[in-house]
């Protein structure tokens, strides 16, 4: 797949609730996840498409989402682009609300995702 590709399969992806199904499809093996900040001490950065998975587990464990739009691809070059999130929901222990809003930039290489990064 070329960027376009990924970009728009990663956006559909997230908008069709089929985000973790597309880690195999469109993330490399030893992928990296960056956050802006530290959560739950689980440190900025993750590791690995198996760890990414989790991290959306662990997303999907923790929050109720009420609503979400993700903007189109923007591409920059041949090999990043940016989608911008916006998340309305509950964090389920404390039932307190967030609206949150997030720009992910993800950078290809043969094919595949091998960095993301996460700024709010």
């Amino acid at each position: 797949m070329n960027l376009n590709e990924i970009a728009a399969e990663l956006v559909a992806g997230c908008r069709e609730d089929r985000a973790k199904e597309n880690l195999e499809k469109l993330y490399a093996e030893d992928a990296v996840s960056v956050e802006a900040q530290d959560f739950m001490d689980m440190g900025r950065e993750t590791h690995g498409r198996d760890a990414i998975r989790g991290k959306h587990e662990w997303w999907e464990g923790a929050h109720e989402v009420s609503g979400a739009s993700v903007s189109d691809p923007m591409p920059h070059g041949e090999d990043r682009f940016a989608v911008i999130f916006e998340v309305r929901g509950k964090v389920k222990e404390t039932g307190e609300a967030f609206d949150m809003k997030e720009v992910g930039v993800y950078h290809v290489a043969d094919g595949k995702i091998v960095r993301e990064e996460f700024f709010y």
